[in-house]
């Protein structure tokens, strides 16, 4: 979509939500192949027609060229003509430009209590000095002009004063039933005592279980997700087990539970969005996958490097991977789709690629959450969850023989900042 197209939309969103009947729109949005039926299925359940019409309005901006006129032309098709003509007008109409003076950034770091904020604020010269006196409201979003200062977005990150900060619930399975043909996770009790301590000293409340079955699993996370988290600012979730591709239409993967059932990470996260969890509407929700993708062995490729490999522990290293069954079939692989819906405050980071194995040392634990828990002991106090995140993925990918690279699926709105 143009971003004319885009501007037109979100001018109009006020008028589309207000008026716009949803309910004529969801066969044409399939039929003209702007939605499948299942992220059709996931509007739906975003709340009452005002919602649904404001996450649809919101959706079409991703929607691709044609995106806009075709939905233009189900708007005529549903008797909504007139909803139509508004967003040809609000397109056709050029924005007048802002003028803004020269201007020279610099950057402010206000402090209250122990508690950051990260402006960015331009000045129109040097003269100026560092903005005295100028107050700098905490939920100013927009740009403001004041005379010759402009103040962009100065508070992005998520508050987070609660003490404790939220509540952290660690499922760990190591031992398999034999009917599973799973392995034992040997290291897997390392993984959880650090990342026990590390949570712990991050001012949240942690919650450890140990070999669960799948129905067990999902007993624990909806428990965690039905309880009240309205006195808290966030609400960390971390799996350690074997894994899986999994089909899917949001988030990749799945992880098994000790009885050898595989429960898909999409289906974990959505006990936690915004309609099945409340209390924690706005606040992020933080997801750590210690669990095979897939069982492709990396090999890697060669570079010029700033630090010597490491070559493999001989006999020591295992993965976290087990077979992906492809369906019989001829129907297209829904591991395929390329659309994402967009769940807002949800941060879900993987061990590794999806399809790729993740390795782990039955002395040392695996890879990525040693190296997790190493980044959050150095750079909580500092720096930002997804600047952390890429100091793990680098760390991780420098290691050993064969190669694994974390990732993550980013749907937050501000930066991160533990509370240390």
């Amino acid at each position: 979509m143009e971003e004319q197209q885009r501007r037109a939309l979100r001018r109009g969103r006020a008028r589309l939500v207000a008026a716009l009947r949803v309910e004529p729109l969801w066969d044409p949005l399939e039929q003209r192949g702007l939605f499948t039926r299942p992220m059709l299925e996931e509007l739906q359940s975003t709340g009452n027609r005002g919602e649904q019409a404001r996450q649809l309005i919101i959706d079409l901006e991703t929607r691709g060229k044609q995106a806009f006129s075709t939905f233009l032309s189900i708007l005529q098709d549903t008797g909504q003509g007139d909803l139509a003509e508004m967003l040809i007008q609000e397109c056709e109409s050029q924005p007048v430009p802002l003028q803004l003076p020269d201007l020279r950034p610099v950057e402010l770091e206000l402090r209250e209590g122990k508690h950051r904020k990260r402006c960015g604020v331009f000045l129109a010269n040097s003269s100026m000095g560092v903005a005295a006196g100028i107050p700098l409201g905490q939920d100013q979003q927009a740009l403001e002009v004041r005379g010759s200062l402009i103040v962009t977005c100065p508070c992005q990150d998520y508050k987070m004063k609660a003490d404790p900060c939220g509540h952290c619930l660690i499922l760990n399975n190591v031992n398999f039933s034999r009917d599973s043909g799973l392995s034992t996770r040997e290291g897997s009790d390392i993984d959880c005592e650090k990342l026990e301590r590390r949570f712990k000293a991050l001012h949240f409340t942690v919650l450890t279980r140990r070999n669960l079955k799948a129905q067990e699993m999902v007993l624990e996370l909806l428990e965690l997700s039905q309880q009240d988290h309205s006195a808290l600012d966030c609400c960390v979730v971390v799996i350690l087990s074997h894994g899986c591709q999994t089909s899917h239409i949001q988030f990749p993967g799945g992880v098994y539970g000790t009885d050898g059932k595989p429960i898909p990470i999409e289906k974990i996260v959505n006990y936690f969005n915004g309609s099945s969890c409340p209390s924690l509407r706005g606040k992020p929700k933080l997801f750590f996958i210690q669990a095979c993708g897939g069982e492709q062995r990396d090999q890697g490729f060669v570079v010029d490097c700033d630090s010597p490999e490491e070559e493999a522990p001989g006999g020591s290293l295992e993965s976290d991977a087990t077979p992906f069954r492809v369906p019989s079939d001829n129907m297209d692989e829904p591991d395929a789709i390329a659309s994402l819906p967009t769940p807002s405050d949800i941060l879900v980071s993987y061990s590794t690629f999806p399809g790729f194995v993740s390795w782990r040392e039955k002395l040392t634990g695996s890879w990525y959450v040693e190296m997790l828990d190493s980044v959050l002991e150095q750079y909580a106090h500092s720096e930002d969850l997804l600047n952390m995140l890429v100091r793990v993925a680098r760390a991780v990918s420098a290691k050993g023989r064969y190669k694994q690279i974390p990732g993550c699926f980013n749907f937050l709105r501000k930066k991160f900042f533990f509370v240390c």
